[in-house]
């Protein structure tokens, strides 16, 4: 199997550089779609399509309808070929970016994405999530290519609630630890080959970066600042945990995520709060040592991350309902699989129970 690095053609990432869109997608079309959200439109709009006319591109304003599903992405697409753009501006949280993602895949069109939060790490990547109109998972689709472009605004990103930051520290947290799951058993990436020793040490630096300054950067966005710490937080939840994911692959803490996406009261948590959650049942499952348990419990603590089922505001965890989790998460086609063991559903379940344990007794200390 061969080795592939993934990454986006280019990452740009500073402060007030939205503002700078014109210059950043020279090259890469004439004629530019640009989706947002009613919200994004309302507060980014303008600005976006100025600068992009200033500096001589067409420009065409498309709201994204609320849900990232196939339908949208091809209604999406034929408007695009209709205005005869060449190129699509994503500009938007999660569910924005996969679906302009989608709309550049199936019209065969160049792809800038413009992350507006930096709650995941979907912007440099290849794959888009799709659900149905429900909300239920649809289908994870891998793309033949990263973005083109990946533009980062630390300035809008520092301005957005913190909690949407935490969430992706949540989310980059599990990028080291699934990614050495992989990396020992030899497991195929999403890029269609195996590691390489970069997209490891990406991996390792992206854990690193968060225990440096996690702390520092919650406190600073809270007061709507951008800081050396928050641009560092920023870039581990972005670039770092987007190509360590890519290019080493993932396990069992975003397997545990779509566990408990079974489960109604799921709506009101961020995916990176799972993730955050399932990286200490991973750890468990894996039976990692105590002190690297501790650290990254201790981590949640200080940043704010879930670290029990109450965190999780998931009402009483009943066998029934952890039953059903287990049973998701297990699911033939989940990356759990990717452990270099077979994980039972009794085992799954114990590793919950014990992570949800651990956490109410360091809450507690």
């Amino acid at each position: 199997m061969a080795q592939v690095f993934a990454s986006p053609g280019r990452y740009i990432q500073g402060y007030g550089e939205m503002e700078r869109i014109g210059g950043h997608v020279k090259g890469y079309g004439t004629s530019f779609q640009v989706l947002a959200s009613p919200n994004g439109l309302k507060r980014f709009g303008k600005l976006i399509a100025n600068c992009l006319k200033e500096a001589g591109y067409k420009v065409h304003m498309e709201e994204f309808r609320g849900e990232c599903t196939k339908e949208e992405a091809h209604r999406l697409a034929d408007l695009a070929k209709e205005k005869e753009c060449d190129s699509i501006i994503g500009v938007g949280g999660g569910k924005v970016m996969d679906t302009a993602k989608g709309v550049a895949y199936y019209g065969g069109y160049s792809n800038v994405i413009v992350p507006t939060i930096a709650a995941s790490d979907a912007p440099t990547s290849a794959l888009s999530v799709f659900y149905r109109e429900d909300g239920v998972l649809d289908e994870v689709i891998m793309f033949e290519k990263n973005p083109e472009v990946v533009l980062v605004d630390t300035k809008v990103i520092a301005e957005a609630p913190v909690r949407l930051l935490i969430a992706g520290m949540g989310d980059a947290l599990a990028t080291y630890f699934e990614a050495r799951g992989c990396v020992e058993g030899y497991k195929d990436n999403f890029a269609g080959g195996t590691f390489t020793k970069a997209s490891y040490a990406l991996a390792e630096l992206c854990y690193q970066a968060l225990l440096e300054n996690g702390k520092l950067a919650v406190e600073a966005v809270k007061k709507k600042r951008v800081t050396k710490a928050v641009n560092d937080v920023i870039e581990a939840n972005t670039l770092l945990s987007g190509i360590g994911f890519e290019s080493n692959g993932v396990t069992g803490a975003h397997s545990i995520y779509y566990g408990f996406t079974v489960i109604p009261e799921h709506l009101n948590m961020y995916h990176g709060e799972f993730v955050a959650f399932g990286t200490i049942v991973l750890l468990l499952l894996e039976n990692r040592s105590r002190k690297e348990l501790e650290r990254v419990i201790e981590f949640c603590l200080e940043v704010g991350l879930p670290v029990c089922f109450e965190d999780l505001h998931m009402g009483e965890m009943t066998p029934e309902k952890l039953q059903a989790v287990a049973k998701k998460a297990l699911d033939p086609l989940e990356t759990i699989h990717n452990e270099p063991f077979k994980v039972s559903e009794d085992e799954l379940i114990g590793a919950l129970l014990v992570a949800d344990s651990l956490g109410h007794s360091y809450k507690e200390k």
